[in-house]
């Protein structure tokens, strides 16, 4: 069995999940805003429930537009791969035996035929070698990463912040669902809407939290998913620079930036690691 013909298959699951996540905005949205408090904005006049209700729609917007944003950059953006000029500075060379001579600096990847810079591996989903590889994440259709880790990041934060806001401000709903289910005071639509989406959101907050604490940690030392399985036991990282240096390192330095998926001209000409070609390392680890 070819176990890589099933790894490109996974692209097909990648469009799927796509309209997956199409379908949670949409569900959500009428939930939220067309069945809950729309009406209540439109319907309590001017007082405290119809300001309540006005910061809800605007913060759910909000949110919802910054998701969308993250989405799509991150979904749109290649995360990097092996520039074509590295080829043919080897070319007169066996490019194996190359690498082979700078182990610090190049490795090489067989599949590829190519050598490989530091932090690079090869995916078996999009059958290249990738910057700084993260991981291959279905639900964007793409690898993640040198060149769109932090845009994957503001999307799994913004993705949390709208879900957990929707279990939050569906949650009185949620609980009058049962007595009105009983009276048959609302339209089976709109309770099946209400639940569906309570249920689904609740599910994506609670996964999503893990996923977000777990690259908050590889974040904080400057780690990768992949290169999780490749630290020595107690030895610090070579890439481990401090909290603040790592965060700078995928977020830039410019802090007007840091919570928008994309980066000033001045971060992407001077932090080489943004690139994926080049990473600086602690200056009392050897590499």
């Amino acid at each position: 069995m070819n176990l890589f013909r099933f790894c490109s298959g996974l692209k097909v699951l990648g469009y799927f999940m796509i309209l997956l996540v199409a379908a949670l905005v949409a569900v959500s949205y009428y939930a939220v805003v067309v069945n809950t408090w729309w009406p209540i904005l439109i319907e309590s006049g001017h007082g405290a429930l119809s300001a309540l209700a006005c910061l809800i729609v605007f913060v759910f917007h909000f949110l919802l537009i910054m998701l969308l944003w993250s989405y799509l950059t991150v979904v749109f953006t290649d995360p990097g791969s092996v520039p074509e000029h590295l080829r043919r500075e080897l070319e007169g060379d066996n490019l194996e035996a190359a690498a082979s001579t700078d182990p610090g600096a190049f490795g090489y990847c067989p599949k590829c035929r190519n050598v490989k810079p530091p932090r690079c591996h090869h995916c078996s989903v999009c059958q290249r070698c990738v910057l700084k590889m993260d991981h291959h994440c279905v639900w964007i259709v793409n690898c993640v990463g040198a060149r769109n880790y932090k845009f994957f990041l503001l999307f799994l934060l913004y993705t949390f912040l709208e879900t957990l806001l929707d279990v939050v401000v569906l949650l009185p709903s949620f609980i009058k669902f049962f007595s009105e289910a009983m009276k048959h005071s609302s339209s089976p639509g709109k309770l099946a809407s209400l639940v569906l989406a309570f249920v689904l959101n609740l599910a994506f907050v609670l996964s999503l939290l893990c996923f977000v604490v777990m690259h908050v940690s590889l974040l904080s030392t400057n780690t990768t998913s992949v290169e999780v399985h490749e630290k020595n036991g107690d030895v610090r990282w070579k890439y481990d620079l401090g909290k603040k240096k790592n965060f700078e390192q995928v977020f830039g330095k410019k802090k007007a930036f840091w919570l928008l998926p994309l980066y000033s001209k001045d971060d992407l000409h001077s932090i080489t690691s943004l690139k994926g070609l080049e990473f600086p390392t602690r200056s009392d680890i050897n590499p």
